[in-house]
């Protein structure tokens, strides 16, 4: 799901936008406005994957808008003048589509952003638990637990998730993706380890032993993060 704005001083061209998102089930509209401040607004209050911006607006062009912003959220210009295509692509901008916008047009366009965000989705593990399937990021995931025939996986926000499978499992799926198996029961995320020992390994509030026939791979993680390379 992509949360999308609307920014367009055309009550009857916002409106249009609005029948076009509704159509399509990966976006959602958290928000219009009708000039550059409004929009502003919405960007420092909303998590926005997608900005459909007019460019001929009262006080601030769209163009100028989008300039001024140190953080540019993906950007469909909507316009009805040709004239500064030029400049809306030199700012990066996903697409330019002229009003009146045919919902072919609009979803050629928003296709691009759905394309890109597949390509680049981040990295998650699917854990079978309470009769469910659920997808958890891995950079969420500060380590895993073997608890007989169980993984106990602790998350960012002190989650416990009880699930059934494997340390051997979770070391097939999970291999170059930051996370190391320091103990016959305990797999680390290296991103969140704060410091350590030739015994155990700190991450946060949590320690976690290294088991004595893994010192190998602790070796390789001091290594590793004693070069700043062991994050992905």
């Amino acid at each position: 799901m992509i949360n999308c704005i609307i920014v367009d001083d055309e009550p009857l061209a916002a409106t249009l936008l609005e029948k076009h998102i509704s159509r399509v089930s990966h976006l959602k509209l958290v928000g219009t406005a009708e000039n550059a401040m409004d929009a502003y607004q919405l960007l420092q209050t909303k998590s926005v994957g997608l900005m459909f911006l007019d460019i001929q607006m009262p006080h601030l062009t769209g163009i100028d808008f989008l300039r001024s912003l140190s953080q540019k959220p993906p950007t469909i210009f909507t316009t009805a003048y040709r004239d500064f295509a030029i400049e809306g692509f030199e700012l990066e901008a996903v697409d330019y589509l002229l009003k009146p916008i045919t919902f072919e047009r609009f979803f050629k366009s928003v296709e691009r952003v759905l394309r890109h965000k597949t390509d680049t989705q981040e990295d998650f593990i699917m854990l079978k638990t309470e009769g469910m399937t659920r997808k958890v990021p891995i950079r969420e995931i500060v380590y895993f637990e073997s608890q007989g025939n169980d993984i106990k996986t602790v998350l960012v926000n002190n989650e416990n998730i009880i699930s059934k499978a494997t340390m051997t499992d979770l070391e097939s799926v999970l291999s170059g993706k930051g996370l190391v198996r320091i103990h016959r029961s305990f797999m680390i995320n290296t991103q969140f380890v704060t410091a350590f020992n030739t015994n155990e390994i700190v991450l946060g509030t949590y320690h976690i032993p290294v088991g004595r026939s893994f010192k190998s791979e602790f070796d390789v993680f001091v290594t590793a993060i004693s070069k700043g390379s062991v994050n992905q």
